[in-house]
């Protein structure tokens, strides 16, 4: 009875075990339905993920659309409009209004006149300001969207550096996978980690 020859259509697949590989920032679990990770709750890398998927419609529509509305350059003008009023104000009465009183050299119409003049300046600088603002809108706006898609991606990338280790540690090749190996892999998931949230922390300072 001689050998039977394999089908060429055969299928051969691997078998994997249950495994669940962890660290502070993320998770990964295989079985033989397939791959689950994610980040850990609370993570840095999981809030931008978070907040880039649900905030990225709106700042394309913003960098398409650049508009004084937005959150950021409303807190901007509103920013510059309070200090502008504050500071001209102080101005205007500690250096002009103030001394002028004290020798009787002014009169409350002539004062009036002063804060009216004082108001038309301001908005007259604040018109100027929101006009650069709209005019630098769309290029702050494609900034931010560049540094919050590079620090997404630093997350999916560790997301599938842990999706791979998961793999390889359930495989069924895994069992010339060694403790040593998987401590070693595990380090560097690890500093991979801390390395992607140093970056994401220096960008800030």
């Amino acid at each position: 009875m001689g050998l039977k020859s394999k089908p060429t259509n055969t299928i051969v697949t691997n078998s994997y075990k249950n495994t669940t590989t962890s660290n502070p920032y993320a998770y990964s679990k295989t079985d033989n339905s397939g791959t689950v990770s994610g980040f850990q709750n609370g993570t840095a890398l999981q809030s931008i993920y978070n907040f880039v998927n649900n905030s990225v419609d709106s700042l394309l529509n913003e960098y398409m659309n650049p508009t004084l509305n937005s959150t950021v350059n409303q807190a901007k003008l509103n920013a510059f409009a309070n200090t502008l009023a504050g500071q001209t104000r102080s101005n205007l009465e500690n250096n002009i209004i103030n001394p002028l009183s004290k020798r009787n050299m002014i009169r409350s119409s002539q004062a009036s006149d002063l804060y009216k003049n004082l108001a038309n300046q301001n908005a007259s600088s604040i018109a100027g300001y929101a006009n650069e603002l709209l005019s630098g809108s769309q290029e702050n706006t494609a900034k931010m969207l560049s540094n919050l898609l590079s620090y997404y991606m630093l997350g999916a990338n560790y997301l599938t550096d842990m999706q791979n280790h998961s793999l390889k540690a359930s495989s069924g090749i895994a069992d010339r996978y060694s403790i040593t190996q998987q401590q070693k892999d595990n380090s560097e998931l690890a500093q991979n980690a801390i390395a992607a949230a140093m970056n994401i922390i220096s960008s800030f300072i």
